[in-house]
């Protein structure tokens, strides 16, 4: 088949400045390719070339300006069978305009059809447009079929995974000799590290983490935590609360670290200095890559109930789910937990791994996404 992807117009692909859609792209368009014509558009970047054919895939970029108004004329120069629109459903039906003869997969990353984003109108119009839709989770599945009378056939979850091969797990003799590099590197020993690896931003609850430390230090005096990430993507500016955030952590020294941004194929060996990963999540998260990353990593993982987290992180099996996500002695005692109960700690980091292993590499998102571009296309051909 001859299947077009157009990204969001927040960040290039490839990604070279990160983003989750975009890493995700990254990850199933080898395989995608392999047997189908493919085409990505993306918005230009400096580093980039406006054209270029890399690995057999076709890259097309705009300018972030015009970007939703010159893909959808260059759609209309093609002919593609699949049109695979991410995260936009705001675009979808002027695509469909462009290109009437294609079938359209609309997949949704966070909740798009919020009112808040989408009116009404605009909404029924991107469902009318989408052949088929996919979900990073059941949770934002529900929030469309909540709202408007979709079928539930309609939609599909299609979880997201990560490229196996860039993941070392700690227990191996590799994953050790990078944990201390880094450890060595950040000024770290044998403490007992807990990871924060994502945005410095409110609804992602770093503020939480270092709240918690003064408590956990009462029990755990050589707890360290490790933040990784800045502001926004591929960027180390401070706004208010990524200031605040350092007033929060003066107190306690040395025991908050801030590595500031750190580049994406970076990110797998970050995972690695922690004992614990901490996805602390404040909003309806719609299933943050970082679980899948961190179960890949071998590294025991703390999340909140919010939103679809709780899809593959299963409480004392897989993880820790945190129920009272906005209380700072919550996550002291779920660490504490950790901390305290090492072999079972270490049982559930084993488990997610497996089940990275078994489910949730990109090979396997690739075969999800495979199937439902071959059931669009036959069900556009029948209609």
């Amino acid at each position: 088949m001859n299947i077009a992807y157009i990204c969001t117009e927040k960040l290039p692909s490839p990604a070279i400045k990160g983003g989750a859609i975009q890493l995700m792209i990254d990850g199933i368009a080898p395989f995608i390719s392999q047997t189908n014509k493919l085409t990505i558009f993306s918005i230009t970047d400096p580093l980039l070339p406006v054209r270029e054919c890399r690995n057999r895939i076709e890259y097309i970029r705009f300018p972030k300006e015009t970007y939703e108004h010159d893909v959808a004329a260059e759609l209309a120069k093609h002919s593609f069978d699949v049109i695979h629109v991410f995260n936009r459903p705001a675009h979808i039906a002027k695509y469909k305009e462009a290109a009437k003869q294609s079938s359209f997969v609309l997949s949704l990353h966070n909740d798009m059809f919020s009112p808040l984003k989408l009116c009404k109108e605009k909404a029924e119009q991107a469902l009318q447009s989408s052949t088929l839709i996919t979900a990073v989770s059941e949770y934002i599945k529900q929030t469309v079929i909540r709202r408007y009378h979709v079928p539930e056939q309609k939609i599909r979850v299609a979880y997201s995974g990560v490229d196996l091969e860039k993941y070392v797990p700690i227990w191996t003799e590799e994953g050790e000799r990078i944990r201390r590099q880094l450890r060595q590197t950040f000024g770290i020993d044998d403490q007992k590290v807990i990871v924060f690896i994502g945005r410095l931003s409110k609804t992602k609850g770093p503020h939480l983490l270092i709240q918690c430390m003064p408590d956990l230090l009462l029990r755990h005096p050589d707890a360290r935590l490790v933040i990784v990430g800045g502001k926004w993507f591929s960027e180390n500016t401070w706004d208010d609360y990524v200031s605040m955030l350092h007033r929060l952590s003066a107190p306690l020294k040395n025991h908050i670290i801030f590595t500031n941004y750190i580049p994406s194929e970076q990110i797998p060996r970050m995972f690695l200095i922690g004992d614990v990963f901490v996805c602390s999540s404040q909003w309806h998260e719609p299933l943050a890559r970082v679980h899948y990353e961190a179960m890949a990593a071998g590294i025991p993982i703390i999340t909140t109930n919010r939103g679809g987290n709780p899809e593959i992180i299963r409480h004392l099996e897989n993880g820790y789910v945190i129920n009272h996500y906005h209380d700072a002695t919550a996550f002291s005692k779920a660490i504490d937990y950790m901390f305290t109960h090492p072999e079972k700690a270490q049982e559930m980091a084993r488990i997610g791994r497996e089940e990275v292993e078994r489910q949730f590499q990109f090979r396997h998102v690739a075969q999800r996404f495979a199937a439902i571009y071959e059931e669009a296309f036959t069900n556009h051909c029948l209609h």
